[in-house]
């Protein structure tokens, strides 16, 4: 029996019922639908609704239910990603009577625990259980996604560890700029992850109100303690408008706003080790467990792994556009076409932490050649800079001290030579400030440490810089690392 189907005389037609079902996706809100229910529960029971055997029979009911989704035995990101439903599996027949994990909820509680289970929809709308199962869906998978951030954030510091002082080109137009360290190139990427983990906190942060006692779009018709469940789930209060709280979706939009702008650094990161790799560039080596090798050509192997991630990008793009252009319109307050948010969110989730848990496993693996970096700094004229601060140190203005050096670079690309194979009787030529310790100015480390500001690559600012990264990426994962469990593992623990 339908849940809505008292009104109606005729069947649905076939092909539409099976076209309008969200179970086939949806079936990953179970541990939210549980934890909703039973905070409902909970508020029936303070409202003198249920009776305390009606109670108890109803939570032990929903703790069946919710280990239908196994905590240990396969229940994993590729398995979510295929979209394998292991309730399908596990309960066949009431899966396929289920038109969404709502109804399978009411369905599996009816078989458990017999009529009793149907008190459990007193006073409460689906439109309102969405709402809440997706703020929680939506709240658990930030928490997670800030543990999987936080997780390749430390990868990329222990690799800046191990780099040293090793050094490497910086490009501006993709053309050799300056020489910075490696570690300097890689804490690059952790301030971006730092940023995406800060946006998902804030994100979590203004969606942690709850629905429940919304009704289907004017509130309850039962004086519920909406307190007592925002309490019990953990939000930090009931939502202010109950129109608002059934139609609200901004919240999806901006958590999938925040998966979009980790996509695009983790797709730089991958553009920049797929460009390194060449033998052009010939500054990384990748691992071959994420290479793959050519159907023709026997020499090759190919950055798979990097031109993956790039690829992944577009997808989780194309969710948060999607999500728009279903909210695009919509009238007050449910509508049907809210469905339809669903599986973008889904996928893009899943694909994102699939993303981070593998870039986790893929940075430590990564290797730098660094006498070709070290080649690759030394050569092309990347102490310019070095030499022009030089010049500005003996009193020169700097655009003065620009075209001076711009003109002995000139000269050395004529001599075929690199500034310091230039003797001094020939510096001086271009100006009377070059003295002998010009070439001490621009040596390797010289020109590292002429960067001596907060942020630069001055030797000891990124030791430092490592030091106090370090900490910060600590405080996240002190914070949310509990959450790192794979997906369904961790909705299931919170429903529970």
């Amino acid at each position: 029996m339908k849940m809505w189907s008292g009104r109606f005389r005729e069947p649905l037609d076939p092909l539409f019922e099976q076209w309008q079902r969200s179970f086939p996706f949806d079936w990953r809100l179970l541990p939210q639908e549980v934890a909703a229910s039973k905070a409902h529960a909970g508020a029936l029971y303070a409202a003198e609704v249920l009776t305390t055997s009606e109670h108890d029979a109803l939570l032990r009911g929903l703790d069946e239910i919710a280990a239908l989704l196994p905590r240990q035995n396969g229940s994993s990101i590729a398995d979510a990603q295929q979209n394998e439903n292991p309730i399908q599996r596990l309960d066949p027949q009431l899966s396929e009577k289920a038109e969404d994990v709502h109804h399978f909820v009411e369905l599996a509680l009816v078989a458990r625990i017999g009529d009793v289970a149907l008190k459990l929809h007193t006073g409460r709308s689906r439109n309102e259980q969405i709402a809440t199962d997706l703020r929680l869906y939506v709240r658990q998978s930030a928490e997670a996604l800030i543990a999987n951030l936080a997780a390749w954030a430390n990868a990329l510091l222990q690799q800046a560890k191990l780099a040293g002082d090793a050094v490497m080109p910086a490009y501006t137009h993709l053309q050799r700029a300056e020489p910075v360290l490696v570690a300097h190139w890689l804490l690059a990427y952790v301030e971006m992850l730092l940023r995406d983990a800060a946006r998902l906190q804030d994100c979590r942060k203004r969606l942690n109100l709850c629905p429940l006692g919304s009704g289907a779009v004017a509130g309850a018709t039962l004086a519920l303690d909406r307190a007592q469940m925002a309490t019990a789930l953990g939000f930090d209060g009931p939502t202010a408008n109950s129109m608002d709280a059934t139609s609200d979706r901004d919240f999806v939009l901006e958590f999938l706003h925040a998966l979009s702008l980790i996509a695009l650094h983790a797709s730089r990161f991958a553009e920049e080790i797929t460009l390194f790799a060449t033998q052009e560039f010939g500054l990384v080596e990748l691992p071959e467990s994420f290479s793959t090798g050519s159907s023709a050509m026997p020499q090759k192997k190919n950055p798979d792994f990097t031109e993956l991630v790039r690829g992944k990008t577009g997808r989780i793009l194309a969710a948060g556009h999607a999500v728009e252009m279903q909210i695009k319109g919509l009238p007050l307050a449910y509508n049907k076409d809210l469905q339809e948010l669903q599986e973008p969110l889904f996928d893009a989730t899943e694909r994102m932490r699939m993303l981070l848990h593998l870039l986790t496993k893929f940075t430590p693996q990564l290797r730098f050649c660094k006498d070709r970096m070290i080649a690759a700094s030394e050569t092309g004229y990347l102490n310019a800079m070095a030499a022009a601060t030089y010049l500005v140190r003996k009193g020169i203005p700097f655009r003065t001290a620009h075209e001076i050096i711009g003109n002995v670079v000139r000269y050395a690309l004529d001599r075929k030579c690199e500034l310091d194979a230039l003797m001094l009787e020939e510096l001086v030529r271009f100006s009377r400030a070059f003295a002998p310790d010009f070439f001490d100015a621009i040596t390797p480390e010289a020109t590292l440490d002429c960067h001596d500001v907060s942020g630069g690559t001055a030797r000891h600012r990124v030791a430092a810089a490592l030091i106090d990264a370090e900490a910060r990426v600590r405080t996240w994962m002190n914070a949310f690392g509990a959450t790192s469990r794979e997906p369904m593992q961790e909705a299931h623990h919170a429903g529970a």
